[in-house]
């Protein structure tokens, strides 16, 4: 039967060789976490650069849809001198905007439109810039390259006469609409006052109507 100190000394051989093996696999795991630490540094280094990039990249898009804004704006201005001085104001700028316009603020499906429609009655003759019909309205757009307070008078006096020179869309809702490429706050004012919708560039962009919400709401 082996002797207390034989014991004692195999513990103590078990012992020291647990330790030496404890301490190769603490240095091993140590060093397995300070290259995993050094990965996930380089990971987040990698990550930064990444969110750099991207932000240099949309910075650059903005710019890019910026500039793209900015160019249309003056092709927009360009056509706009253009249709001016051809007198095309009604052909080129508000007649392709129109359906859309009327979709967007009327939900309405253009069965009929036309551009200078002319009728002529008891030997009157009546002409109206641009005419779109829907299921219940008839729009009477009436457009000038100059716009003026007193137009909007002149165009609400001459729609009181719509019906007579036009009778087949008698039933319908009558919408008047003042088109013209830029306006005055003054004349916007006046429009809404009156009743009148003003339809011309917004900021450049887009055709669009200027007072709708004003002249819906009755404004003083």
């Amino acid at each position: 039967m082996p002797s207390i100190e034989n014991r004692i000394d195999t513990l103590e051989s078990l012992l020291g060789q647990f330790i030496v093996n404890t301490d190769v696999a603490l240095r091993r795991l140590e060093r397995e976490m300070q290259a995993f630490k050094d990965e996930m540094r380089a990971f987040k280094n990698e990550m930064k650069d990444f969110k750099d990039e991207m932000k240099v990249f949309k910075d650059e898009m903005r710019a890019f849809k910026d500039e793209v804004k900015e160019d249309q704006k003056k092709r927009n201005q360009e056509w706009s001198n253009l249709a001016k001085k051809m007198g095309t104001l009604v052909e080129d700028l508000i007649a392709p905007a129109l359906r859309l316009v009327l979709s967007k603020y009327f939900q309405c499906e253009v069965q009929m439109e036309g551009q200078r429609v002319y009728s002529r009655r008891g030997g009157e003759s009546y002409e109206v810039d641009a005419l779109a019909v829907c299921a219940d309205r008839v729009f009477m757009v009436e457009v000038k390259s100059s716009p003026r307070e007193r137009d909007i008078d002149e165009i609400q006096e001459k729609s009181g006469r719509f019906f007579e020179f036009f009778p087949e869309h008698r039933g319908k809702e009558l919408v008047v609409i003042f088109g013209s490429v830029t306006f005055p706050e003054q004349v916007i004012r006046y429009g809404s006052r009156k009743g009148v919708y003003v339809m011309g560039y917004r900021e450049w962009e887009y055709m669009d109507i200027l007072n709708f919400e004003e002249v819906r709401k009755g404004a003083p």
